[in-house]
């Protein structure tokens, strides 16, 4: 038998003790050992649940205990989850995570801690929920070098731009709509601004090329800005628009940014709707690879979080190797990469045609039904610096969002 604890009995807590109770006996089969849950820390009682036999309030009781293996932190936030996890390594227990916040900050350290004192720190559910995407890069991957990592990691944000879509809903409107489903936090900042999707992206780029990048260098852009009416000049283009998280090489450097982007039907996230997330993979060797599935919620997040567990039964005094390095990745600027851009422009087309094709080109420019004294174009392929220069000599820009372009896939 090998005891756990588990730190914070919240959404994803709760949803390992349930998926321990459901399939404890099959695990057990599989692995040769019984997984036993001795403690449960948090600062509430919860009076009725069967699990209040094993609540308790101080951390100690946990580090104190030899009988305790590994530490299961889903408390969220940095702290007291680092000092914790920190603790719980040094004192010779593993520790399985959901926590992005805590990984993105600390994982290069933490993952030192764990092999100085030959245990583990894994993090499996901390990337995509029930996804399964680290081990596949720390161990199925290992063989290709790694040229890009895209994904749509986000599932409130693609659920609301899936339906301003496919519904024609403002954004203002679907944002209500979505924090009434629980798809969105009353102060849903976290997850509409970006930042969500950037410390996912900040971990994922560090595993795939080994040193560490801290999510606040990443250039980091939400969806706040996206309108309905972007969405109609994107699907008379057959196109749509989708929050990415980016780490790619081109050229020997390293480009990490979250933005809405648009893309097209070809492109292997074009279909990723609703609440689902997907990764998207290429390597020298393997080409291309996706992951896909839900990216959140209790069970897919807590199942994620439990084979974690199971791999550090499996590996009890001995570490997995994950090529992770506190030396700092030196990600290259981000006005030197390249992107086409649709730009959406106030005033009638004829007044500023001839300005727009000096600066860009013979680009097509467009109108759609029902949006009156305004137009748009889009731009082929040019790098942020250039863009950023030509496009201040307009007036009356309204917005700009990126585009995956042929070239860049």
């Amino acid at each position: 038998m090998v005891n756990i604890a588990i730190l914070g009995y919240g959404t994803v807590g709760s949803g390992v003790v349930e998926v321990l109770d459901t399939n404890g006996k099959s695990i057990a089969k599989r692995i040769g050992e019984e997984i036993n849950i001795k403690y449960v820390l948090d600062l509430r009682d919860f009076p009725g649940d069967p699990i209040q036999e094993k609540i308790i309030h101080d951390y100690q009781t946990i580090l104190n205990d030899d009988d305790i293996k590994i530490v299961v932190e889903v408390m969220g936030g940095i702290e007291p989850a680092f000092t914790f996890t920190k603790q719980a390594l040094e004192a010779g227990k593993s520790v399985a995570t959901s926590n992005k916040e805590l990984v993105a900050k600390h994982g290069a350290e933490l993952l030192a801690i764990a092999k100085e004192n030959t245990v583990n720190f894994l993090f499996e559910a901390s990337v995509g929920g029930g996804i399964p995407i680290i081990r596949p890069l720390i161990a199925s991957l290992t063989a290709d070098e790694i040229v890009e990592i895209t994904g749509i990691l986000n599932g409130t944000t693609n659920y609301m731009l899936t339906k301003m879509a496919h519904e024609g809903v403002s954004y203002d409107a679907i944002l209500k709509r979505a924090q009434d489903k629980g798809y969105a936090e009353r102060n849903p900042a976290a997850d509409v601004k970006g930042h969500d999707a950037c410390r996912k992206i900040a971990i994922l780029t560090s595993l795939a090329y080994g040193k560490q990048v801290d999510s606040e260098e990443i250039y980091t852009e939400g969806i706040t800005h996206i309108s309905d009416i972007d969405f109609k000049y994107a699907n008379q283009m057959g196109m749509g628009i989708k929050l990415l998280a980016i780490g790619k090489k081109v050229d020997g450097k390293i480009f990490a940014m979250v933005a809405p982007m648009m893309i097209d039907s070809e492109h292997p996230l074009y279909g990723v709707n609703g609440v689902f997330n997907a990764i998207f993979v290429h390597g020298n060797m393997l080409g291309d690879a996706m992951f896909y599935g839900r990216g959140a919620g209790k069970l897919p997040t807590a199942s994620a979080v439990v084979a974690d567990i199971i791999d550090e039964v499996k590996h009890i005094e001995t570490s997995i190797k994950m090529n992770w390095s506190p030396k700092k990745l030196e990600l290259a600027d981000i006005g030197r990469a390249k992107h086409c851009f649709f730009v959406r422009v106030s005033g009638a087309p004829e007044a500023k045609q001839e300005v727009i094709k000096a600066l860009f080109g013979d680009v097509r420019l467009m109108s759609v039904p029902d949006v009156s004294n305004e137009f748009g174009f889009m731009t082929e392929r040019i790098s942020e610096f250039e863009f950023n220069d030509k496009i201040g000599r307009i007036d009356g820009v309204i917005t700009r969002i990126r585009a995956i372009c042929q070239e860049d896939r």
